[in-house]
Parts: structure tokens; C-alpha cells; sequence
């Protein structure tokens, strides 16, 4: 039996396609390991929303390579996408392919004759239709993350993700619906439904409620407890969208709402497409629907031309919305993207101390959120042992209160109502009722 190990870099959609092609391996015949273990195959599924993503993919396979040299090495994703001459000429890679064709990718292996080199790699921006790639076994069974949506027509100044993943592409709701259907038979409560920008979703279709319309069908189906929604454009926040969504029931209280910076100044820079003015009374509707909604947001500090003012009033901005959690990350220039050739670009150590204050800020935020269940309760499903307390297990309610409770395996994949006791920094201790 041929061995087949994964090693993926990046976000939540490539793990997503990561599963999927693991299951087409599965199919085929393979075992899949540890990409630690020796194997036959080895595929490398990259990132490259920084150089950093690009130089970790090399990295790894030359350290395949070194152990494993009879082995063939595929390198799919992002990275392949924006530089794929540049990764088959990295010792020991036999097959690219970028973030399309992954289907092929069995078939590719098969025929591959040692030493060979196959470059899979088209012009993305000229694919039009969603790749179907589905799952259908997931080993964990509480949460499943299903790819509803591929590409971005944005073109934010410091992001590479458009020209890796090219347009936007809508799967077909039945192909969605028949997916939840499958993993809600296999034990699974809840689905996040995740894409490159899903705000997007049913655009390419020219259908105006494609994803409400495709939310009431999921929200439909018996056995699903919850619905979860990845990353979203606040602009996608109409008055029409929060009225269609709060009559669904299954759908979490917890939106990551997109801003990068709390400056206007900066965020026309980014070519983001909205105002501090207008994200400030998106969140607004959103509380006055939802009044405990957990919203939480990126930040990126230290974006060229950012000045101690204007990260200021990101920093009081931040502290305005409430946050019930941030991910800071500090701008690194990205070739290939606009920002990467603007000039007054700010220096490493300011933006290491502009990180460290609005995490901090973050974390107060944070502290401020989860107080405010304390004495309450709340639903939570179970998801696995905890790694902070022995002998307890862990889960998240449906506004994202990581909860612990004294336990073991067979509350794995169970809700439960639990009254939230004590609060320990980063989780809440619970008592199931």
C-alpha cells in the first residue's frame, strides 16, 4: 500500500483542500501518514500571503527530499499559483499545480516517471468555474469547514490573494447542500462555511440573494445545530442581509468582521472599501440585532505610511467597536502588490511596538467580552480534551467562548447546556447542567 503525507501551510481553505485531495488519495488506494513519517508521495500545499509562506514551502521540501529522495513531490496552492518556475526548479519537486486542477493530482502522481518535472500551472484569472472538491470523512466530528466560494475581485493594495486564487467562483448550492447533508449524516453539529471571500458568494451567478438564499437551505437541514460563518466584508452587513439572517436559528452570533485599520486615511490607501463612519454603523445595526454578538476582526499595524497618529486612531477605533477578539499582524511587503512599492514604509521596530499595544488592547477587550457570562448559560458543543486543565474537556458555544468542563471522551461531539463559572484569562470553566 502506497504512503501519501500532507503538509499544509495557511488558512482554513487549504486545509479544506488539503482533506479533499487526501480523500482522493484514499480512494486511489493510499495510506495517508504524517508528513514527519516516510512516504512514497509527499504534497505540499503552500501559502504565500508572505514571503515567509513561500520560504517555509522550500524549506520542507528540501527537507523531504534529503530524507525521503526516491519520493515524489507535489507542490499545489498559492505559492505554486504565483511562482511556479520558481518551485520546480526547487531540488526534488516533480509536479506543480496552483490553486486549480487539484482534482488531477492522483492521476499526476501515477504517471510521473522519476526525475520528471510536470507544470500544471495556467493563467488563473481565466478560470470561471468553481472547482469541485468535496469532503466527505472528516476524522474530527464536532466542527466541519466547508469551501463554499474561490477567488476575490478586491485587489486590496497589500494582498497577494487575487492574483493567486484568481476570480470569483460560486459553488453550485446543491453540490453545497448535499456536502452538509453527508458530513451531518457522518455526526457532524456544526459547519463553518469558509471561501476566499465569501461576501461574494452567488455574485458570479448574478443572483442577488445567492447567500441567504443558499443559508436558509443549509439552515434547513435536520441533524445541523449550527451554522458558523468565516470572514466577511462588513459592506456585506445590509439592513436586508441582518433581517433575512436573524430569522435563521442555526446561524451563530459571532461575525469576523474585516477591517485592517481604524484610520480612513489608511484604509483608502489599502483600497478598502469602506469608512471607519460606515464600519462603525454596520457594527451598530449588527448589536442592535444581535445585542451579545462576538465581532471579531484583523488588524494589520504598520502599513506603509501609517504615522503614530494615525495608528492611534486605529487604536481608539479598535477600543470603540468592543472587539470580543483581534488578530494583529504587522504589515510585511508582499512583492508582486501594490503597497509593497509604496514609499514610507515604516520601519521593523515601530511596528513591532504598535503590535504589542493593540494585542495587549486585544486582550483587555477580550477579558471584557467573556465577563459578561459570567453566571449565564450558555450551549456548548464539546470538540476535545482540554490542553490547559487535565482531565477536562473543551468546547465553544455559538458566539465562540472557548468553555472547559470537568470530563472525558464521551462528551466528544455532544451540546450541552453549561452554567459559565469562572473566568481563567483565555477560557471559562463551566459546569454542565
Amino acid at each position: 500500500m502506497k504512503k501519501v503525507a500532507f503538509h499544509t501551510l495557511g488558512c482554513k481553505v487549504n486545509q479544506y483542500e488539503t482533506q479533499a485531495m487526501s480523500e482522493l488519495f484514499e480512494k486511489a488506494g493510499y495510506e495517508i501518514v504524517a508528513d514527519t513519517q516516510a512516504a512514497d508521495v509527499y504534497v505540499i500545499n503552500t501559502c504565500t500571503v508572505t514571503n515567509i509562506g513561500d520560504k517555509k514551502s522550500r524549506q520542507f521540501i528540501r527537507r523531504v527530499k534529503r530524507s525521503n529522495p526516491d519520493a515524489i513531490i507535489g507542490v499545489v496552492g498559492c505559492y505554486a499559483q504565483t511562482a511556479p518556475e520558481e518551485v520546480l526548479e526547487v531540488e526534488g519537486v516533480n509536479i506543480v499545480i496552483g490553486t486549480n486542477d487539484r482534482s488531477k493530482i492522483v492521476d499526476l502522481v501515477e504517471s510521473c516517471e522519476p526525475g520528471e518535472k510536470i507544470n500544471m500551472v495556467d493563467d488563473i484569472m481565466k478560470v470561471k468555474e468553481f472547482e469541485e472538491m468535496s469532503i466527505r470523512d472528516i476524522k474530527e466530528k464536532t466542527r466541519a469547514f466547508l469551501k463554499i466560494q474561490e477567488g476575490c475581485n478586491q485587489y486590496c493594495a497589500y494582498c497577494i490573494i487575487p492574483y493567486a486564487r484568481g476570480p470569483i467562483r460560486s459553488r453550485k448550492k446543491l453540490e453545497v447542500i448535499q456536502e452538509i447533508k453527508d458530513l451531518t449524516a457522518n455526526g457532524f453539529k456544526e459547519v463553518v462555511l469558509t471561501g476566499i471571500h465569501v461576501a461574494s458568494y452567488g455574485k458570479d451567478f448574478k443572483e442577488k440573494n445567492a447567500l441567504t438564499d443558499l443559508l436558509k437551505e443549509v439552515n434547513a437541514i435536520d441533524g445541523l445545530e449550527r451554522i458558523r460563518l468565516s470572514s466577511l466584508e462588513p459592506t456585506l452587513f445590509t439592513d436586508d442581509f441582518l433581517q433575512q439572517l436573524s430569522s435563521l436559528s442555526k446561524v451563530c452570533e459571532h461575525f469576523h468582521l474585516s477591517l485592517q485599520s481604524g484610520c480612513d486615511k489608511i484604509l483608502k490607501r489599502m483600497n478598502r472599501k469602506y469608512t471607519t463612519g460606515e464600519y462603525r454603523e454596520i457594527v451598530k445595526k449588527i448589536r442592535q440585532v444581535y445585542p451579545l454578538v462576538a465581532l471579531t476582526t484583523d488588524i494589520i499595524v504598520g502599513f506603509p505610511g501609517e504615522t503614530e497618529e494615525d495608528f492611534q486612531e486605529t487604536y481608539d477605533f479598535v477600543k470603540e467597536m468592543a472587539f470580543s477578539s483581534i488578530h494583529v499582524f504587522k504589515y510585511s511587503p508582499r512583492k508582486g502588490t501594490p503597497a509593497a512599492d509604496f514609499k514610507e514604509q515604516v520601519e521593523g521596530k515601530t511596528k513591532h511596538l504598535r503590535s504589542e499595544k493593540l494585542i495587549a488592547l486585544g486582550n483587555q477587550l477580550q477579558t471584557n467580552y467573556y465577563q459578561q457570562f459570567i453566571g449565564k448559560v450558555k450551549t456548548v458543543l464539546f470538540e476535545t480534551a482540554s490542553k490547559e486543565m487535565e482531565g477536562y474537556m473543551e468546547g465553544f458555544t455559538d458566539n465562540y467562548l472557548k468553555v472547559l468542563v470537568k470530563g472525558d471522551y464521551p462528551l466528544e461531539g455532544k451540546l450541552e447546556k453549561v452554567s459559565l463559572e469562572t473566568f481563567k484569562g483565555e477560557f471559562i470553566v463551566g459546569e454542565i447542567l
